[in-house]
């Protein structure tokens, strides 16, 4: 039996990512080139620009389209970049000559995305696509791109082990057709607590080893705010530490009037201001605004979740990862 000091070091660089900063009165959250943005359109044209403002921290961002976002289309790749994705069956035929045309037109497309959670049902916004489907649409559609000299997002399964066992059948159908897929960078999505990300994300590591990984939609679903607040917190500066991350995108940009993974994960109030998590996630300060579901418009209401709580919410969550990574250490 070989023992494995992973999970232990892993756990001592989480404990130093989450003391690392205090972030409660007018204190600036940590800076990242990693952040991208997760563009859906609404009702309020005007939130578009919230996330492009000068202050801002964004740098990428994709829409779950071939087609970069009218509002941001005046935007070079430099300024804004868009990353293209091929979100199912629906626009794969004429996905590769939309990317070579965007590329003739000047636009420099260096990365795509492919299959939103394949092994999702479209109730709940996946793909839903057989791994052998796949496989076929990749190497007619996909991996011809790489003459492009584009890099190539793995399908972006759902957090879970079906996902994961969908993706090893997707790798496998790949090969019984003589082809590698290739892919440059792994997307994940997860949307469950700190432990659970770092423990599924340490599953995928050791799986595929030495691959980039992209964290492309991810948040506390349904939590209360302080929760919501700490594991925010707690992720972020946890991908920032990780040199295999290459990018994340937050999937909160949207009013906490219509958000589907509960209001207090929004980056926006019901009135359209950012929340604290939407500050931070843009680089900047708490601003004391509290989301709610309701869909009448509010003033700032106080400091929310922030400071000293929040702080030792997020000690409590590396803790358990700690005791959590330990315990692994004990059964490898």
């Amino acid at each position: 039996m070989r023992t494995s000091t992973q999970p232990f070091l892993t756990a001592l660089a989480l404990t130093g990512v989450a003391f690392s900063q205090d972030v409660s009165g007018t204190t600036k959250f940590q800076s990242s080139n990693k952040r991208g943005l997760i563009y859906m359109t609404s009702d309020h044209p005007s939130d578009d620009q919230i996330w492009v403002e000068d202050n801002s921290d964004l740098t990428w961002y994709y829409d779950y389209t071939d087609t970069p976002a009218a509002t941001y289309s005046n935007r070079s790749q430099e300024e804004f970049e868009f990353v293209p994705m091929l979100w199912g069956s629906a626009n794969s035929s004429g996905f590769a000559s939309e990317i070579r045309s965007q590329i003739t037109s000047g636009r420099n497309i260096t990365h795509i995305l492919t299959f939103n959670e394949p092994d999702g049902t479209t109730s709940t916004g996946g793909s839903a696509i057989s791994p052998a489907d796949a496989a076929s649409i990749w190497i007619q559609d996909v991996e011809p791109l790489r003459n492009e000299s584009i890099k190539i997002g793995a399908p972006a399964v759902t957090g879970s082990q079906s996902g994961l066992t969908w993706l090893s059948e997707f790798f496998s159908n790949c090969t019984s057709l003589k082809t590698n897929c290739t892919v440059d960078f792994i997307p994940l999505h997860w949307y469950g607590d700190f432990q659970g990300l770092a423990s599924y994300l340490g599953q995928v590591v050791a799986t595929y080893p030495n691959t980039t990984i992209w964290i492309t939609e991810y948040a506390l679903a349904n939590a209360d705010l302080k929760d919501t607040q700490a594991f925010f917190q707690t992720s972020a500066e946890y991908f920032d530490r990780l040199d295999y991350i290459e990018r994340y995108s937050y999937f909160g940009s949207f009013r906490s009037s219509v958000s589907n993974v509960g209001p207090n994960a929004a980056m926006l109030t019901q009135g359209g201001q950012l929340t604290d998590i939407g500050s931070w996630y843009l680089g900047g300060a708490a601003t004391g605004n509290v989301p709610s579901s309701s869909s009448s418009s509010s003033s700032p209401t106080g400091s929310g979740a922030t400071g000293v709580g929040y702080k030792l919410d997020s000690y409590s969550a590396v803790l358990r990862a700690l005791a959590f990574s330990l315990l692994v250490l004990a059964f490898v």
